[in-house]
């Protein structure tokens, strides 16, 4: 019973992993860039939840629609300023602002909410369940986790695939230019994009947070790293391949704390990656691209 209840802990961790990582393959599989400031925008979600709940008194399900909000304009915000003047930039300048976004965020968090780790309440009220005579445990937040990212698996594959926003993000991915040419406006679906993932992070920082129940400034730097690692696993660019990669990740990472060691587990996390990507570098789910030259 302990290997399942690790197994269903790995899923539950993978589960927000996995909703962290939507965002990165999303932004990279359309705009082609590695938004690296997607962690501390997890972290930025966190605080957004944890002052509309404990400074204003707001139930738990407005106070993360309010999370959802701030994030969905904050990655707005931080892709038209940031990003569009690099559309055509190299990726090394992309990158680097991308560091420079993340730092600027984590020193504003220092500076408006100080270094003092906040406690965060679970938002989850769901009880734990307990089978075989209570050998098995699955706490609340095991099955809202796992069900909340299934959900919105679900969501944006249907919506990528029928919806005229996704045919038009879609579009974008393959070719921005021509998508320009049939009239499709790149800046505003790119925008749509950014905006969509940041909504993402702040329901998955609300989860870690209540999962893990501290909350500070460099709260979103290393789910932000791992979420990126499973997103690269499972074949970046790839919705499903999201998934997959996160929850692999959170089941590789769990079984190794219990069972090899607790300081090993994110070099085994590391390791994991670098074997898969020697066998197959497009990711478990991802695809070749040809360029044309």
């Amino acid at each position: 019973m302990n290997f399942l209840n690790s197994l269903i802990s790995g899923i539950s961790l993978g589960s927000i992993y996995a909703i962290i990582a939507l965002g990165y393959t999303m932004v990279y599989g359309i705009a082609k860039m590695l938004n690296f400031a997607h962690g501390d925008v997890i972290m930025i979600g966190g605080y957004m939840c944890y002052l509309a709940m404990f400074n204003l008194g707001m139930p738990a399900i407005p106070a993360i629609l309010v999370a959802m909000a701030v994030c969905t304009v904050l990655g707005i915000f931080i892709e038209g300023l940031a990003y569009r003047p690099l559309r055509q930039a190299s990726s090394l300048a992309v990158l680097i602002t991308a560091i420079g976004v993340s730092y600027f965020l984590q020193n504003a968090a220092l500076l408006l909410w100080g270094s003092n780790p906040k406690v965060f309440t679970s938002v989850i009220k769901i009880p734990a369940q307990t089978l075989f005579d209570g050998r098995l445990t699955i706490k609340g937040e095991s099955f809202v986790t796992i069900g909340v990212c299934v959900v919105i698996m679900v969501a944006l594959t249907l919506f990528t695939r029928f919806t005229k926003a996704g045919k038009a993000m879609r579009a974008v991915s393959e070719d921005k230019g021509a998508a320009q040419l049939m009239g499709i406006n790149v800046n505003f679906t790119i925008s749509l994009t950014f905006a969509i993932g940041s909504g993402l992070a702040a329901v998955a920082g609300v989860l870690f947070c209540s999962a893990y129940p501290t909350l500070s400034p460099t709260t979103g730097s290393i789910p932000g790293i791992k979420s990126f690692i499973a997103a690269v696993l499972g074949g970046i660019g790839s919705i499903p391949g999201a998934m997959l990669g996160g929850i692999l990740l959170g089941i590789i990472e769990i079984l190794s704390r219990a069972y090899v060691s607790m300081e090993l587990s994110d070099a085994i996390v590391f390791a994991v990656l670098i074997i898969v990507l020697l066998v197959k570098p497009t990711g478990l789910l991802g695809k070749k691209t040809r360029e044309k030259v």
